[in-house]
């Protein structure tokens, strides 16, 4: 689950992901970077709560806790769709459904804006093709309120069966250089 990222200062940087999923998530997201910079245009990420009006009052990170709380959270599931099996994961419509059940939203609206705040935050991450394409801005809305969308929690151990999702090809290579710092990116 490694690739490598070279400046143009012809610098090496490697970086390890815990998972393939993840993996792909850090290369697609460095991607996107890349082309709008290559574009002329300035890379920045935009806050979601700004961008979307989300209430002060409203608090991701607590919200994120009380889903992945193992009796009265979201319950991760073992799914299969298009002969994959994807593991610790739970369909959009189960968040949905959470989120309303935990009086966090008033309706399935208020739901979908919030879901896709915790998803454009990184405390959701999309899986398989439907959920990464809506995710991609392929779609009317980044989360998708759909039985077969499914999503995992970053931190989840979740791992697909069968799936290579990205046609990228990672070289072998012999890893030569100082490690600068041991640890995991977390997106922000």
């Amino acid at each position: 689950f490694v690739f490598k990222l070279t400046v143009a200062k012809q610098q090496d940087h490697f970086f390890q992901a815990a998972y393939l999923e993840e993996r792909d998530a850090w290369v697609r997201d460095i991607r996107k970077a890349i082309r709008c910079i290559d574009g002329g245009q300035r890379f920045a990420r935009k806050s979601t709560r700004k961008s979307i009006r989300l209430p002060e009052t409203i608090n991701l990170s607590a919200l994120y806790l009380s889903m992945k709380d193992p009796e009265n959270g979201i319950k991760e599931l073992k799914l299969e769709k298009d002969k994959k099996v994807f593991n610790h994961c739970f369909t959009g419509t189960s968040v949905i459904d959470w989120l309303g059940s935990s009086n966090s939203v008033r309706n399935r609206r208020e739901g979908l804006l919030l879901a896709s705040s915790l998803l454009n935050e990184g405390y959701l991450q999309p899986a398989g093709d439907t959920s990464k394409a809506a995710a991609e801005g392929l779609s009317d809305t980044p989360f998708l309120d759909l039985s077969d969308a499914y999503y995992y929690f970053p931190d989840s151990g979740f791992f697909c069966e069968g799936n290579s999702s990205d046609d990228d090809v990672v070289l072998k290579e012999e890893f030569r250089g100082t490690i600068v710092k041991q640890g995991c990116l977390l997106k922000q």
